[in-house]
């Protein structure tokens, strides 16, 4: 007998998100806290599967729901931890003084937009200008794979834009930015409130 064996008997108690949580990666843990709820004698698939059958029918649906409060609190208590340590590292990263962390974002934006593209703009410039036949034929063969090259190079100067100021905001006020996508959901929130 293992945890998952006890999936169903819990969703039938009424407590299916335990239920669930058994049979995945953090099912000793949810295990335990099922155990304790019951009075196993053990965290195991066993003891735990033997203090339910035990268990009072209509008592045992609202010890499986007591349990099912305890485990989403659980989780909630282990979210609220990653987000503080994830806090934690952004300030202490932002604060750090390190070289590498601060310039690395700047001096690619520069190369990018100073060098880069400039040498390309008058590498392409100078062969239609001069008619070098072999200059354009290898541009525009190579068109494809420029563009998808300064797509990709784009894309990063643009989330170090959008980064530089969510860790700007997290360094005054101590907490994360919203993500665009959390802007997105707390907008559609609002409007249906």
């Amino acid at each position: 007998m293992d945890w998952t064996d006890l999936v169903t008997p819990l969703i039938k108690l009424g407590a299916p998100l335990l239920g669930e949580a058994l049979g995945g990666p953090l099912g000793a843990a949810a295990g335990k806290i099922v155990a304790d709820a019951f009075g196993a004698s053990e965290a195991t698939p066993e003891a735990v599967n033997a203090a339910i059958t035990k268990a009072d029918p209509t008592g045992a649906a609202a010890i499986a729901r007591a349990a099912e409060d305890k485990w989403l609190a659980a989780l909630a208590d282990i979210g609220k931890a990653q987000v503080t340590e994830i806090g934690e590292t952004m300030r202490a990263e932002a604060a750090s003084g390190d070289a590498l962390q601060r310039w690395w974002r700047p001096l690619y934006a520069l190369e990018l937009s100073m060098f880069e593209c400039p040498a390309f703009a008058i590498t392409l410039l100078h062969a239609l200008w001069t008619g070098h036949e072999v200059g354009i034929n290898g541009l525009v063969n190579l068109s494809g794979l420029l563009m998808a090259y300064f797509a990709a190079r784009f894309g990063v100067l643009g989330v170090y834009v959008t980064s530089q100021s969510r860790e700007n905001q997290a360094a005054l006020t101590g907490t994360a930015a919203p993500s665009l996508i959390g802007q997105a959901v707390r907008a559609v929130v609002k409007r249906k409130a």
